[in-house]
């Protein structure tokens, strides 16, 4: 007998698939989503998988995700997938990507960078070294941020 995950499927919203295994909660916190919305939301965590070994999925009722918040996600889980659903079937799928420099979206963790001083009107700027694992290095004073840097900053507000 095989063994087999069942989670309905959602009429109109967002599957996030492909998620590390045990960030689910991390993307909902991205997202800004604790269940208190009254949207319906499916989590599997560690299912798994053949792409990463184990996997989570995030299912969310009703919502379609900004740019920006792919771009988070992007950061926490690279090979996520983001599929649109309508009318219960799949109308776009979108492979997130972790661009070469991140700008504007992270803050340095040098207190003495140019990017956190006051009247400095500059942008912290980072330039990805590695995906996996995630690491990645600021432009201007060279502090490097690791994946649970960048975790702790978009879940915690840094």
């Amino acid at each position: 007998m095989e063994k087999e995950l069942k989670v309905s499927k959602i009429r109109n919203g967002t599957v996030i698939d492909h998620i590390d295994a045990g960030r689910a909660l991390h993307v909902l916190n991205i997202l800004g989503l604790n269940g208190s919305e009254g949207l319906t939301i499916a989590v599997v965590m560690n299912v798994p998988s053949s792409k990463l070994g184990r996997k989570d999925i995030v299912k969310i009722e009703g919502v379609e995700l900004r740019q920006d918040q792919v771009s988070k996600i992007a950061l926490i889980a690279p090979s996520a997938t983001i599929n649109i659903i309508k009318d219960y079937e799949v109308a776009e799928k979108v492979k997130v990507r972790v661009p070469p420099v991140i700008e504007g979206l992270l803050k340095c963790a040098n207190p003495n960078c140019i990017t956190n001083q006051p009247r400095e009107p500059v942008k912290p700027r980072f330039i990805v070294r590695s995906l996996r694992p995630l690491r990645m290095f600021c432009s201007f004073c060279g502090v490097e941020l690791s994946q649970e840097d960048v975790i702790q900053q978009l879940t915690k507000g840094g």
